[in-house]
């Protein structure tokens, strides 16, 4: 089985999230043209919930079961790698049935007392077969990576997004006759295929894998030979670790989770208070977390390629005690996230109207765009900010950070939501109150801990530069004697672009050092 080193295992993860979520925004374009936003609001709703149940599942045992074979792995205990793959997957299933069981039993209840609209009955029994294909390929994903082989992850994740898109588009269309719920529940059968996808490139490779590797991993159970057999490979031993690492983990993720869940509800029900019409609450729902969010979302790919990144780094340097490294590293990564999400905010901000319009066909909700954009920025900054508490050993510090974001969210959206001269808007605002308040107590945390700062002039340099770029993309924006919207919207935004980051290498931001550190183009930079 290839191993990769770190930076390279990061890099493919790092090109197969840029190509999945540049593939990934087909659906999020096609579908509001199928199905309208309603439609969407409907495929939307049932999501929370589902992911509240995966977190279960796969919130701690891939992270258990990578961190325990990569140990296994380092003192060559081929035996012990099979004893947690198997006890694993055995405790994935186990929990995704019992799950799936439970969800198909009390979906009657679920959908009449506490999803906001009925319809999406069929869109929830369609995507409960996901538990169980999820789970499985979760604990394949955990294998691989703590092989640190990488290439199976990448390739299952291109896979299911290709069988995805083409998926949840057709069974979209072949089912709108019948009604937007069927319609909505063939966009989920969609996912469904893409997931089952996945699984069988995972099979395939961990199947390629252990025939190529037995001939020379047999009886290779380490240095404490029998002695150790008797308890280290036992399952109940086995199970009690997975168990002991995961909890942890899964606890952790299902704060975030969870306040999805409640977020989509209480911002339904807060609709219905403020007088708004179900069908019309539910399309501004699904506009919101179908369009707007996703597209805001986008620079991520980055952003989360740093935290992989930072992890490792800060956690070798803290093992040192190495703290001017440390410091060096994660001023590294705030400027890049800094410097890479700015030009995307001014975008949004600016270009929100036609954006809508070209991307979604549906520029009424501009406005939404218009005011999630500028706290965007504190999205990207927050990403390497909470991967430095999780490597310098402080995860209940981003833990308690992002549940008191949460209260506040999920307040502010019962109070702001439910005012009719509010009303979708005044969720945004809770949203944005939430992404900036525990973004600041994740940077409060990391000053107290470690006393990190962020360079305070790096802030007004980005922001002059931004303030430039906004006012020259919307000049060229009404200057130019294109016809087609679309490639005037590009033009300018390119310009923009370009003057931006020449600003950046002007004012010090950027400098040739920073070019060759960019994978394969990092050559043409270097003398």
């Amino acid at each position: 089985m290839t191993k990769q080193s770190f930076i390279k295992g990061a890099m493919i993860l790092l090109a197969a999230g840029i190509i999945n979520r540049l593939l990934g925004f087909a659906p999020r374009i096609a579908l509001p043209r199928i199905i309208g936003a309603e439609g969407v609001g409907i495929y939307q709703l049932s999501y929370p919930f589902l992911i509240v149940l995966l977190t279960f599942i796969t919130g701690g045992i891939p992270l258990a079961v990578a961190k325990w074979i990569a140990e296994a792995e380092s003192q060559g205990d081929k035996r012990r790698v099979q004893s947690i793959f198997r006890t694993a997957m055995g405790l994935a299933i186990v929990l995704a049935v019992v799950l799936t069981m439970g969800m198909l039993l009390f979906a009657p209840f679920i959908i009449r007392h506490l999803m906001p609209d009925t319809r999406v009955y069929y869109t929830f029994l369609m995507m409960s077969p996901m538990l169980l294909i999820v789970g499985v390929s979760s604990v394949y994903r955990g294998y691989f990576q703590g092989k640190q082989n990488m290439i199976p992850s990448a390739v299952s994740q291109t896979v299911e997004t290709v069988v995805r898109i083409i998926g949840s588009m057709a069974f979209a269309w072949l089912l709108l006759p019948r009604g937007l719920e069927w319609a909505s529940a063939g966009a989920m059968l969609g996912v469904v295929a893409g997931e089952v996808a996945a699984l069988l490139v995972l099979y395939w490779k961990y199947v390629s894998a252990k025939k190529s590797g037995e001939r020379q991993t047999e009886n290779t159970a380490g240095a404490n030979g029998e002695k150790s057999a008797s308890r280290a490979y036992s399952p109940s031993f086995v199970l009690r670790r997975l168990l002991r690492l995961s909890i942890p983990v899964t606890g952790s993720k299902l704060v975030g989770s969870v306040s999805y869940l409640l977020e989509s509800i209480f911002t339904a029900k807060s609709l219905a208070i403020a007088g708004i019409a179900t069908g019309l609450a539910t399309a501004q729902y699904g506009a919101l977390q179908g369009m707007i969010i996703p597209l805001v979302l986008l620079p991520t790919a980055l952003t989360y390629s740093l935290a992989v990144s930072l992890v490792p780094s800060l956690s070798e340097a803290a093992a040192r005690g190495d703290h001017a490294l440390i410091h060096k590293r994660l001023h590294q990564s705030m400027r890049i996230a800094l410097v890479s999400g700015a030009p995307f905010v001014v975008v949004m901000a600016i270009f929100a109207a036609p954006l809508c319009e070209i991307i979604y066909d549906h520029g009424e909700y501009a406005s939404m765009l218009r005011l999630l954009a500028p706290v965007a920025i504190f999205i990207y900054l927050q990403a390497p900010l909470q991967a430095a508490l999780q490597a310098l050993d402080k995860p209940g510090a981003a833990l308690l950070n992002t549940f008191i974001g949460a209260v506040v969210k999920l307040v502010l959206i019962i109070q702001l939501a439910s005012k009719p001269e509010l009303g979708i808007n005044g969720a945004l605002i809770a949203i944005s109150v939430n992404i900036v308040l525990v973004t600041l107590l994740h940077a409060y945390s990391v000053m107290r801990y470690i006393g990190f700062r962020m360079a305070f002039p790096d802030f007004i340099k980005v922001g002059a530069s931004m303030l430039i770029m906004a006012a020259a993309s919307r000049w060229l924006m009404g200057a130019m004697p294109l016809s087609a919207e679309w490639l005037a919207l590009l033009a300018a935004s390119f310009a923009g672009v370009v003057l931006y980051l020449l600003l950046m290498v002007l004012l010090g931001l950027i400098d040739r050092h920073d070019l060759t550190r960019i994978p394969w183009l990092g050559t043409l930079f270097k003398s």
